[in-house]
């Protein structure tokens, strides 16, 4: 598998953790250690998106470098089977 694949499906895997821990937390909202949890998760899916914009570019409209260009539309995108 390339490095961006693995790179795609890590972040989907963050994705799906942080949801599940959102459901837990909406029925445990005092739950610390769900809660260290979630910010564990969510540090680990921010690092790996900044990983994946840096090689491979972004993954959504808000990650575009819009101070030169608007580069949103540029390449295929990633769910798109030209970019696999």
């Amino acid at each position: 598998m390339t490095d961006k694949k693995n790179l795609l499906r890590t972040i989907q895997q963050y994705d799906f953790m942080l949801y599940d821990l959102q459901l837990y937390l909406n029925t445990h909202p005092s739950c610390t250690a769900a809660m260290q949890q979630y910010r564990k998760y969510k540090a680990l899916k921010q690092a790996a998106e900044e990983q994946y914009v840096q090689l491979c570019g972004p993954l959504t409209a808000v990650q575009s470098d819009t101070e030169t260009k608007w580069n949103w539309t540029e390449n295929p995108w990633p769910w798109e089977k030209e970019a696999n």
